[in-house]
């Protein structure tokens, strides 16, 4: 069963709904005792990571969260909070992945927002991505990406410049992209991530 971490970082509607289609049980943890309840978490987030770290920092569960040995995925801002640092802010984030959180350049061609359909290439092998062709579309709204690290990225794709669509380090992941409105593959991916 699923965790959902809350801490007021954006609305969640989008992504218990698709679990609900998908028939994939979760719950809300709110509190340390929570996290006893369940045997993987998400982390959400839509919005600015360096006010997401604050809210979350609130919360106090930021040690049992880095603590953690269950799966763990990050979400759009949940996925940027993994890493160590985000120019959105000139935050110190969870730093469970010694990588940075940019901002786009942007230009006449790559409007910042990056906002809408883009594909993702595999860039190593995951239970994650199973059964999800290599070069599928996935749904993107940010401004802020995961800089590229060969080491740690799951998948890739470019918008101004390549970065990493995905992450793994360990138990935890994290997507960048919003898989609760990427369609079946999205799908997929939420049903994959509740058997890991």
């Amino acid at each position: 069963m699923i965790g959902i971490i809350q801490y007021g970082a954006g609305n969640i509607f989008s992504l218990t709904a698709a679990l609900e289609r998908l028939g994939v049980l979760y719950g809300m943890i709110n509190k340390e005792a929570d996290f006893e309840l369940y045997d993987r978490y998400i982390i959400p987030g839509v919005g600015h990571a360096g006010a997401a770290m604050q809210k979350l920092e609130q919360t106090g569960l930021v040690p049992v969260i880095k603590a953690l040995k269950k799966p763990v995925l990050g979400i759009c801002v949940g996925m940027q909070l993994l890493t160590a640092y985000s120019e959105e802010g000139d935050s110190n984030l969870l730093g469970l992945f010694p990588i940075k959180t940019l901002r786009f350049a942007g230009s006449p061609d790559h409007k910042v927002p990056h906002t809408g359909w883009n594909q993702v290439f595999a860039e190593q092998d995951s239970a994650l991505f199973a059964n999800i062709p290599n070069g599928s579309h996935f749904y993107f709204v940010h401004s802020y990406y995961i800089e590229y690290d060969k080491l740690y990225t799951l998948s890739s794709t470019t918008y101004c410049n390549k970065f990493s669509a995905s992450i793994m380090r360990d138990n935890f992941y994290g997507v960048q992209f919003h898989p609760e409105k990427s369609g079946a593959y999205g799908e997929t991916l939420l049903k994959n991530f509740s058997k890991i």
